[in-house]
């Protein structure tokens, strides 16, 4: 570990840490470029074989950039989508991404770091920036913005140059260090550990714009919202908002001890997918779909009187079909991914004659994610953590979950030796208190896998 390292675990002033030296190297994450036909034909591609853990070089610090210690970061799907090199190796995005030429030709190099959650300690400023200053703990929000682009004035997320930082970019967040813009910033909430904060930026500020943002569903009070993975990174943060705000969250998962975790969250109604015939080769066959959404749809009614008023979509191919004929007359399907599959098939029958939408949403833009982060620091929205792996374990807990077998969000240990670090308002956290914030911990075994 390098010296800066050591000077940030023993509590330093801003003016020590930039006495310390960057190092030339240090530890991440990493997919290698040569590997990236390594699973061709292959039918397990387990991304422990393709995600490796070593020394990478540091890249130069661009004026608009600062670099982060990590603490802390967390798995993501995206990272398992990059260890499997599917359905495109990411090292593709990267070469676009040099094509812009200037500092953007840094990310094309023959190793890509990983990772798009990251909470930890500015150590350097660039020149261009303001607002922050070395030794603020932040988390970092994955929306990789050009603010140069007009339609990021609209919408940072409407620009064509945005991009997944650690997923469309390199130097992610699963490592010692990360460079990110300093528009992807927003303060670490004081009352949460390093892993804690670490969780939550990718998949509550993706849930917070799919729902209560003015870009995705717009729920409100009394809203009845089925939340397919509602056992997930993304879905146990859509259980929460849905339930804060007033609404009735319905949660589909894939085993009794899910359903008890979602209970625990506040899930007005859990199914699971055996109570409905979806089994885990639901391709989105069109006959199928209406067996399955005309059960789901009978147990819904039987609950609470009628058909959902929104569907929280990111399963893809095997669910979205059903979701658009599950949701009521003029209800909202908004979707944010596809973990089974981009090609989806549905009746379009369904969509247009009970005049349904279907939302695209994406990541959060910063004041979204501000707006969520001031719902975490409230307490009234907390950390979906459920397990927490060391850097040097990472592709196993990528592994965790790539099979599905995790609740809420795998955490990664960077910089931090151990958990229960980086709480800075031990007043607050106790004031919340720590079974409030932790509530899937209990529910899993040592490793992460559900209870």
């Amino acid at each position: 570990m390098s010296s800066l390292a050591d000077a940030l675990l023993g509590g330093v002033t801003p003016e020590e840490i930039e006495r310390h030296a960057l190092p030339d190297t240090y530890e991440a994450a990493y997919l290698r470029k040569e590997d990236a036909d390594m699973f061709r034909g292959v039918a397990d591609k387990d991304v422990r074989k393709s995600l490796r853990v070593g020394q990478v070089p540091m890249p130069e610090l661009a004026p608009d950039e600062v670099v982060v210690a990590v603490m802390a970061s967390a798995i993501n799907y995206n990272t398992v989508w990059s260890a499997m090199f599917e359905p495109l190796s990411t090292f593709r995005f990267l070469e676009q991404f040099a094509r812009q030429g200037g500092w953007a030709t840094r990310h094309d190099q023959p190793h890509q770091v990983v990772g798009s959650d990251a909470a930890g300690v500015i150590v350097r400023l660039g020149s261009g920036v303001r607002r922050w200053r070395v030794g603020d703990h932040v988390v970092v929000s994955p929306a990789y913005v050009d603010d140069q682009e007009p339609a990021s004035h609209a919408d940072g997320m409407l620009g064509a140059e945005q991009r997944a930082w650690g997923f469309e970019t390199n130097f992610g967040g699963l490592a010692h260090y990360t460079l990110v813009r300093a528009s992807q910033l927003v303060p670490k909430p004081a009352h949460l550990t390093w892993e804690e904060a670490a969780c939550n930026t990718l998949c509550a500020g993706t849930a917070y714009r799919m729902l209560v943002g003015d870009n995705g569903a717009r729920i409100k009070q009394g809203d009845a919202v089925l939340i397919w993975g509602a056992a997930g990174g993304l879905g146990a943060y859509a259980v929460q908002f849905v339930k804060n705000g007033g609404g009735i969250p319905i949660g589909v998962v894939g085993s009794a001890a899910k359903a008890d975790a979602v209970r625990r969250l506040g899930c007005d109604l859990v199914v699971t997918r055996a109570e409905i015939g979806l089994d885990d080769d639901a391709s989105g066959d069109p006959q199928q779909t209406i067996e399955v959404g005309k059960r789901l749809g009978s147990i819904i009614r039987g609950h609470i009187g009628r058909d959902p008023d929104a569907v929280f979509e990111h399963v893809g191919r095997a669910t979205f079909g059903i979701s658009v004929f599950v949701v009521r007359r003029g209800g909202s399907v908004v979707t944010c991914g596809s973990s089974t599959g981009y090609e989806h098939v549905f009746d379009n029958r369904y969509l247009w004659m009970k005049l349904k939408r279907v939302i695209g949403s994406h990541v959060a833009n910063l004041q979204e994610q501000v707006e969520c982060a001031r719902l975490i620091d409230s307490g009234r929205i907390v950390p979906t953590l459920s397990a927490v792996y060391p850097l040097a374990e990472a592709a196993e807990a990528a592994r965790l979950v790539q099979t599905n077998r995790h609740l809420g969000k795998v955490a990664v240990l960077c910089l931090a030796p151990e958990e229960g670090l980086g709480v800075t308002d031990p007043e607050r956290r106790a004031r919340i208190g720590v079974d409030r914030l932790n509530p899937l911990r209990e529910r899993t075994t040592d490793r992460g896998r559900v209870a």
